[in-house]
């Protein structure tokens, strides 16, 4: 990640689960863990075992030494046990590492583990976001503004609603995390061709030993070839940069000059023109998505590998899948802070309602003329009268009851046509709390 740009499109400590460093720290976990594991079942020697476990937690690797050896090999793993095996200094212990294991077991194996935290540390900041938004939500549940539907004002809305609509796919996305967690987080254990040959008899024992020893699941086969597990992941994280993404549009849209409806926390300035208080938070939400998607379509193209295992289709992994994740994270972070600085401005909320000639009211106005008149009649009345009140400048409340003095006075007062805004705005901050 860039120095320069680092916070503007970092994932802050998240970051370092995607680090060389942390890479080869977690492959070396698995072997380490698959020593422990061969040990306990007599594959291999105990005190080889427990030679090769201790040194797992010990011996660090530098991964300038292991760049050539990947860029020769295709793959880290080969140059990482030479290099493990070498740190060890006990050739009769390091000849079992790797026992029966294969590149893609190891190399998956430990991204399943970086991929455990980052999922850990998503939904931790999922979670912060939407509770802020709740916050939100319910201090807000009444305050009108206007619903704008294909960028044009529609009826009254509440605030409170918007913000929960923001955060409701957040709620939806942590429901689903424990099933992901099952479902996706597998453990790789199946030697070089899928078939286990070289773990031995004992080989399915072994795999599902393993998953219980870094707290991984046992998919019960191996999966060297079906991509299914990290699709599903970045899927998960593709849901969730797309629902920031939404909210990034809006605010945008809400701190416009004309609109004003909403304040910032924080806004980035101009070179140029002081005036600018522009919604750098909010337009990175929306370029990190933009990020998102297009790693999100690279990693489809990588999840069709040919044969038993791939090496073009799992580089093309390598390089996307990271990216996703990162920005991802980086979402979160912009969107948490969002969420807890944004604040509404009634005074331009109320401007917002007034905007082509109270046109915010005219469906109202429709159900009430219908209570007078066939409902097709009072459509055809309702959009005559709003074409005059914008011919003749005047507001729609105006123009309307001067023809039809006999109006309900509710028909043009927003806090009576919020709908169920103000209910599902505090059902969203009721259903925040139950989480906790």
């Amino acid at each position: 990640m860039s120095t320069l740009y680092g916070e503007l499109f970092g994932a802050g400590e998240a970051a370092r689960l995607f680090s060389d460093g942390a890479e080869i720290r977690a492959m070396l976990v698995v072997e380490g863990a698959l020593a422990q594991v061969q040990g306990r079942l007599g594959v291999i020697p105990e005190t080889a075992a427990q030679s090769i476990h201790r040194a797992s937690l010990e011996v660090t690797l530098d991964p300038a030494a292991l760049a050539g050896p990947a860029g020769q090999n295709g793959v880290p793993v080969p140059g990482l046990v030479a290099a493990f095996r070498a740190a060890m200094g006990a050739p009769e212990h390091a000849q079992f590492v790797h026992w029966g294991a294969t590149s893609q077991d190891i190399q998956d194996t430990g991204l399943m583990l970086r991929l455990r935290q980052a999922l850990a540390e998503a939904e931790a900041q999922a979670r912060a976001t939407a509770q802020a938004l709740a916050r939100l939500a319910e201090a807000q549940a009444e305050l009108p503004m206007a619903a704008r539907t294909y960028g044009q004002v529609a009826t009254p809305t509440s605030f409170g609603a918007v913000a929960a609509g923001w955060g409701w796919p957040l709620l939806d996305l942590l429901d689903e995390v424990e099933a992901l967690r099952a479902t996706s987080l597998w453990v790789s254990l199946s030697g070089a061709a899928g078939t286990g040959a070289a773990l031995g008899p004992r080989a399915a024992e072994t795999r599902a030993a393993l998953a219980e020893a870094l707290g991984l699941t046992d998919p019960g086969h191996s999966w060297h070839a079906d991509r299914g597990p990290i699709l599903r992941l970045a899927d998960w994280a593709g849901r969730l940069a797309a629902a920031l993404a939404k909210m990034g549009h809006d605010l945008i849209a809400m701190t416009q000059t004309g609109i004003g409806e909403l304040r910032l926390g924080a806004t980035g300035g101009s070179s140029t023109m002081p005036q600018k208080a522009n919604p750098v938070g909010p337009s990175a939400l929306v370029a990190l998505a933009g990020q998102v998607r297009a790693q999100h379509a690279a990693l489809h193209a990588a999840a069709s590998p040919q044969g038993q295992r791939d090496g073009a289709a799992w580089f093309g992994e390598w390089i996307a899948l990271p990216q996703l994740w990162l920005s991802a994270l980086a979402s979160l972070g912009h969107a948490r802070t969002l969420a807890e600085g944004v604040a509404p401005d009634p005074a331009a909320m109320a401007a917002g309602l007034k905007l082509a000639q109270d046109g915010a009211y005219a469906e109202a106005l429709s159900f009430a003329l219908a209570r007078q008149m066939p409902r097709p009649e009072a459509q055809a009345e309702a959009k005559r009268l709003a074409q005059r009140a914008a011919a003749e400048g005047r507001t729609l409340a105006e123009v309307a009851r001067a023809a039809h003095p006999g109006l309900d006075p509710a028909t043009f007062d927003a806090r009576s046509q919020l709908g169920q805004a103000p209910s599902e705005a505090r059902a969203f901050a009721a259903r925040v709390r139950a989480r906790r």
